[in-house]
């Protein structure tokens, strides 16, 4: 079984921020292959299905970003999934709008919702999808936080919904195939 688990922040005004790309792709995902995130329990809204004969959990933690690793762990531990079994998805500024990196493990890269996982797990060893929203122009003096929290712009909606798709179907190709071809497919492309 894999825990599939997209970081951002939960209610409406957060829907569309930067940093939800993770609950956007566990939408998509669930939304493309009938899974319904309907359950809810302590932290948590998370759905259960199958992608190409894999079991999985779709799960949205309902704690703010920093807290994220709360909900992960809770989740994992009920239903005894290894961190090994978990794929993260997250946003990352350090890449262009749409760039996806694929990594097996490793530091948080300054991202406070994969910090809360390393700490709550107490391990680096889960996987990570990363969708890349960039960073803001030098000449809008916007604060970091303030970027990822706000929303994405009418100019990059078009660009954020064909690349929202290739990172579904990055997913598809961990789940069923290996992260080294997800890797050499979708990394640096």
């Amino acid at each position: 079984m894999k825990l599939i688990v997209g970081l951002g922040n939960p209610g409406r005004m957060y829907e569309n921020n930067r940093h939800n790309v993770g609950f956007m792709v566990v939408d998509l995902f669930a939304k493309r292959h009938n899974i319904k995130l309907s359950t809810k329990k302590k932290k948590t809204v998370f759905g259960r299905g199958k992608y190409e004969g894999t079991d999985l959990i779709l799960l949205k933690p309902q704690t703010f970003m920093n807290l994220s690793g709360e909900a992960v762990l809770y989740l994992a531990s009920f239903l005894k999934i290894k961190t090994t079994d978990i794929i993260v998805i997250a946003d990352d500024t350090e890449l262009a709008l749409g760039k996806i990196r694929i990594r097996r493990s490793g530091s948080s890269g300054g991202h406070n919702g994969i910090k809360s996982l390393i700490y709550s797990l107490k391990s680096e060893n889960f996987l990570r999808i990363k969708f890349g929203i960039g960073k803001p122009a030098a000449d809008l003096e916007i604060d970091l936080c303030d970027y990822v929290l706000g929303n994405f712009p009418s100019s990059e909606k078009e660009v954020l919904e064909q690349e929202l798709k290739k990172v579904v179907d990055a997913l598809g190709v961990v789940i069923t195939d290996s992260i080294t071809s997800a890797m050499n497919q979708y990394n640096n492309k």
